[in-house]
């Protein structure tokens, strides 16, 4: 039996993946959720992070039907993927910072990881470093603000370039760093911006075409798109829809929890 593929984030951050997915599933029916009553993600506890995450893709999958899970959130994903994928009867994609693919590119040996708070610091993150960039110099740069004016640029507005400029700042510090993870689902929406921040030609790697091809891999046979597909919050608010709009979505539907 077929379903649609569930893309999940706290906020309009896993948006960045849906191009990617289209390329690759043209024709799947796509459902997007999000959390954005509790957004941001990266600066809240561990724990209630793992038990809220739990509870809103669980609602999202009774109410999408979905045969996949896609997390389109680095934050949930490096904390509560082994959680979701014991609880729930759908498989689940998630994602992770794309270190592989930056240090296999990089030829100063020197990357860059801009992330949350979160993603900076979990374990998880320690040892995608280890494994994949063990003779690579990596700076990592908390750039929680990012959120937001990603959050800002899907609502119609213009994002600050003085807080962009700010939150990378730490990057351009070393003259060698050649490659930068985008290691936060929002943070390829500010791409241009961050790339206009830096004083020199930088490389930036997401995780969105990796996602895509895990996705296909996963699933067999994706419900067809008819006409606009739907989405989820847990807040409704004028901009989210819009945002949604313009990724070829409904209007969000509040997302029953208990």
């Amino acid at each position: 039996m077929s379903g649609p593929i569930l893309i999940f984030d706290s906020g309009v951050g896993g948006l960045s993946v849906i191009a990617p997915l289209r390329r690759r599933l043209p024709d799947a029916a796509l459902v997007y959720a999000c959390d954005n009553a509790m957004m941001p993600y990266g600066t809240r506890p561990d724990e209630w992070l793992v038990k809220r995450i739990l509870s809103v893709c669980s609602a999202a999958v009774a109410a999408s039907g979905c045969k996949v899970l896609v997390v389109a959130c680095n934050t949930a994903s490096t904390l509560a993927l082994d959680v979701l994928r014991d609880c729930l009867a759908v498989p689940v994609v998630g994602t992770v910072p794309a270190i592989k693919p930056a240090a296999e590119s990089s030829q100063s040996r020197h990357i860059g990881l801009l992330a949350t708070s979160a993603t900076v610091s979990r374990p998880y993150t320690d040892r995608l470093i280890r494994d994949f960039a063990a003779d690579c110099r990596v700076t990592r740069v908390a750039a929680d603000a990012l959120v937001g004016q990603a959050e800002r640029l899907l609502a119609g507005e213009t994002p600050d370039r003085c807080i962009i400029r700010d939150a990378t700042s730490p990057l351009w510090a070393v003259g060698d760093l050649d490659t930068v993870v985008l290691g936060c689902t929002h943070f390829p929406l500010l791409s241009a911006y961050i790339a206009e921040a830096a004083p020199r030609g930088v490389r930036l790697v997401d995780s969105g075409e990796a996602i895509a091809r895990r996705t296909a891999q996963v699933i067999r046979r994706p419900a067809p798109r008819g006409g606009c597909d739907r989405s989820f919050a847990t807040a409704l608010d004028a901009r989210l829809s819009r945002a949604l709009e313009a990724f070829g979505f409904d209007a969000p539907q509040l997302l029953p929890l208990d």
